[in-house]
């Protein structure tokens, strides 16, 4: 169920949909309380992650028979990943598909995922999130008030710029690139001779279009749904870091659920399933597209350069008070 909701709008009425459960028909067609509960994402309209929360919120409403029904608002309608972590805190928002570099904010152990050049694949990431390394994130998560539902995919992320063709670092001297505000990133591009600057998603394209950076970096499926392509001619392959989108939910929200919670978590499974099939397909379609369109240049970069650029970031993060658990992350990617 999707509902088109501004700021705010949420602001001013998070605490009474709280309060007052809208009034809904059930399967039966017999009037009963429903509990309305709200999803927030960043992403735009035809992008895996929209979909699959739009999926989300169908399924619930199926499994429960009507008795939970989630608003979804994408697009960042109700702030940044940033801003909708604290409301999923406060327990103004109820369920959030959000970037891994806003989240690491909170869970900085979350950060040791995007070591550079750590996954291959959504595919290798996920038998490590679904063992010891993402049960230990889930006790992490739960200790600030935030309950793990599925680990999305954001993809494997590449660089773009108005600039120059990129194959190999020394191609980015002089360049200022946007990254989230996610220390890990900025790591990995400062080791490769960038400037860094950190630009809200939403705010990207106008500041790559006026040139307050030259490029940014971001997966396939995101440059594409966003446009970016239309304001960065040159797509450099560097898969330079895998990413997740954890999918969460307020540990207020969970109080609320009662016997459906189990329902909702099945819920996010399957959703979650749909967005990595998604996910994967649009990455494929949209290189195909972008190798196709004569406005942009997909660039083949020289791997084993950025490889050997990046290598001291692990380093550095081994040495941060989490360091034991960015190496049993490593050790997990590698095994």
């Amino acid at each position: 169920m999707s509902l088109q909701i501004n700021r705010r709008f949420f602001l001013a009425t998070a605490a009474v949909a709280l309060a007052a459960p809208a009034i809904v028909l059930s399967s039966r067609s017999v009037s009963a309380a429903a509990t309305t509960l709200t999803l927030g994402h960043g992403a735009a309209p035809g992008n895996p992650r929209t979909v699959a929360a739009e999926k989300f919120a169908e399924l619930v409403k199926q499994k429960t028979d009507g008795r939970i029904q989630i608003n979804v608002a994408g697009a960042e309608t109700l702030g940044s990943d940033s801003a909708m972590l604290t409301s999923l805190r406060t327990g103004a928002l109820d369920f959030t598909a959000n970037s891994q570099g806003a989240t690491s904010a909170i869970v900085p152990e979350l950060s040791a995922l995007g070591l550079p050049f750590l996954f291959e694949s959504t595919d290798k990431a996920m038998v490590v999130l679904n063992g010891p390394v993402g049960a230990e994130l889930n006790r992490r998560f739960e200790a600030v008030g935030i309950v793990p539902l599925d680990w999305w995919n954001n993809g494997i992320r590449h660089l773009t710029n108005s600039k120059r063709k990129v194959t190999s670092p020394a191609d980015l001297a002089g360049m200022k690139i946007r990254t989230p505000a996610d220390p890990m990133t900025i790591d990995i591009f400062q080791a490769l001779g960038a400037g860094t600057e950190q630009i809200a998603f939403g705010e990207l394209y106008i500041a790559l279009q006026q040139g307050v950076v030259d490029g940014q970096e971001n997966p396939l499926a995101n440059i594409e749904s966003s446009k970016l392509h239309e304001v960065n001619k040159y797509i450099s392959l560097t898969a330079h870091k895998w990413e997740s989108t954890p999918f969460l939910m307020s540990k207020i929200a969970e109080a609320r659920l009662g016997s459906d919670l189990e329902a909702v978590k099945a819920a996010a499974k399957e959703a979650g399933d749909l967005q990595r099939k998604l996910s994967s397909e649009k990455a494929a379609q949209v290189l195909e597209n972008f190798k196709k369109n004569t406005a942009v240049e997909v660039v083949e970069v020289d791997h084993a350069a950025f490889v050997k650029a990046t290598a001291s970031v692990a380093d550095i993060w081994k040495k941060k008070p989490f360091g034991d658990f960015v190496t049993q992350v490593e050790t997990a990617a590698r095994g």
